[in-house]
């Protein structure tokens, strides 16, 4: 196992613009008159292509997106610029600095790549006009942007942990230093099963794997094919089914790999992007449901104005807001897991990088760590699962004011597979965090939890959606009648 020294700067001086001081006033009013108008006019052709169903086509779609991105592009650099010319404070933390690369790499990648989307759509539209339509889908769409966000955020993040692990240590580098020792890899202990049934458990978790990925394709292919479900509530299903294969994703093909080849160590990089998009697709799905949740509410309680109020774009902000909630959750954790020293002690407990079980092998102060998780974990667990509750409250009230088989019968088909799924995430989270355990079977039972949160629910959520939704099943019907007859 390899060991390296390095040394890290708690914050770094930005010499800022090169501008003569008694100019600073006259650049700072115009520096930021052009950040407001940046701000103003994209929010503008945002709220343009919303509002007006002629603009409704992919260009304007493209064009929303990229209106979003230069905000967002802006708003990374700008702010910091004029807070340092006004308050002549040009330090910036070690924090702040390394979440300002992520998030500049991050808006810029995408900003490129979206450009690239309409150029694409550009030379669809005039060099193969008959097949626009057909060829320029929304499906297509979506993926052009949902592909440009993931590759953007690959990017950025490998960008960011390489920057973590480097030395800093010259003339602008100022206050305190300090030193740490990190290992350059971890051992996970993985599964606790005898090695004589190690075959077996890896067949069945390979198949549990395989269920889990092409169940929610499935379930997405599905919404993307029949039109009658192209309604907000299977808008937010598809996006829960991809979280759940890319949740799966981040630890099961790593466990099964060092299931079969007996190699249990992990790059330090490795387990520090685990961490990353374990905890990002963690909170999606946890946000996600709370959006399913409230979509449901909207439809028992506010059934006349359900189509007003569920429109597509709060659809899309809904969807969008829990992205960017979840990435800054993740790499919050992540640049404070980033900073710690493991030098005691590198296996790690469990088949996956865990948070928690990292944090107990640091020689670092954790307290932080530990402050973030309880801080995070409140917002992003407890404030969700109470707004679903509250949801679930109001439907049954609803529900009771007026009582009929045929409303109970409604509300049970509408709200039935969302209320089991919530209850095998949450149910989970309780029996792992919240129950009680002897300290000799603790590890084993965080193991155990974990496994069933990562893998067992997201391989049911096809199953439930699937068994216990009449539409669902007539999606799933017509799909296959179309199969057999174009087969005839």
């Amino acid at each position: 196992m390899k060991w390296h020294n390095q040394s890290g700067a708690s914050e770094f001086i930005l010499l800022g613009l090169p501008i003569w001081t008694e100019k600073q006033g006259l650049y700072y009013t115009l520096f930021l008159l052009m950040y407001l108008t940046t701000v103003l006019g994209n929010l503008l052709i945002i709220l343009l292509i919303r509002l007006d169903s002629h603009l409704h086509t992919p260009m304007y779609y493209f064009l929303s997106h990229l209106a979003f991105t230069d905000i967002s592009l802006s708003s990374v650099t700008a702010p910091k610029m004029l807070f340092n010319m006004q308050t002549r404070d040009q330090s910036i933390s070690y924090e702040g600095c390394v979440s300002q690369v992520y998030f500049f790499l991050y808006f810029a990648c995408l900003d490129n790549l979206l450009l690239t989307s309409m150029a694409y759509d550009r030379y669809v539209a005039i060099c193969h006009p008959l097949y626009y339509i057909t060829i320029m889908s929304q499906n297509l769409c979506f993926l052009l942007v949902i592909v440009s966000c993931i590759l953007s955020s690959a990017g950025a993040l490998c960008h960011t942990l390489l920057l973590a692990r480097l030395s800093f240590f010259g003339e602008n580098i100022i206050m305190r230093w300090h030193n740490q020792s990190s290992a350059s890899e971890f051992i996970l202990l993985g599964l606790p099963i005898w090695t004589e049934k190690r075959g077996l458990y890896y067949t069945l978790f390979l198949l549990m794997y395989l269920t889990t990925v092409l169940g929610n394709l499935l379930i997405i292919l599905l919404i993307r094919l029949d039109s009658r479900l192209h309604t907000p509530m299977y808008y937010f299903l598809s996006h829960l089914a991809l979280t759940d294969i890319s949740f799966s994703s981040v630890t099961a093909p790593k466990m099964l790999f060092n299931m079969q080849t007996r190699n249990q160590s992990i790059s330090y990089e490795g387990c520090v992007s685990q961490v990353y998009f374990f905890l990002y697709f963690g909170c999606l799905d946890n946000l996600l449901l709370t959006s399913m949740a409230y979509d449901r509410y909207v439809a028992i309680c506010h059934p006349l104005h359900y189509t007003t109020i569920m429109s597509q774009s709060l659809c899309f902000l809904l969807v969008l807001i829990s992205c960017v909630l979840s990435s800054a959750v993740g790499l919050l954790h992540t640049l404070l897991l980033a900073r710690l020293s493991f030098y005691d002690d590198n296996i790690v407990p469990h088949f996956f990088c865990d948070v928690s079980a990292l944090l107990k092998l640091s020689s670092s102060d954790t307290t932080v760590n530990e402050l973030a998780i309880f801080t995070a974990g409140f917002v992003i667990i407890s404030v969700p699962f109470i707004c679903i509750l509250f949801s679930y409250c109001r439907i049954g009230a609803t529900i009771l004011r007026v009582p009929s088989t045929k409303g109970i019968v409604k509300a049970l088909s509408t709200c039935g597979s969302h209320l089991t799924v919530v209850s095998l995430y949450y149910g989970s989270i309780i029996g792992l965090y919240f129950l009680p355990s002897p300290s000799s079977n603790s590890n084993e039972k965080d193991i155990i939890v974990a496994v069933l949160y990562t893998l067992v629910t997201p391989m049911l959520n096809p199953f439930i959606y699937s068994l216990r939704n009449r539409d669902m099943k007539g999606a799933l019907g017509n799909v296959l009648s179309r199969t057999i007859f174009s087969t005839k």
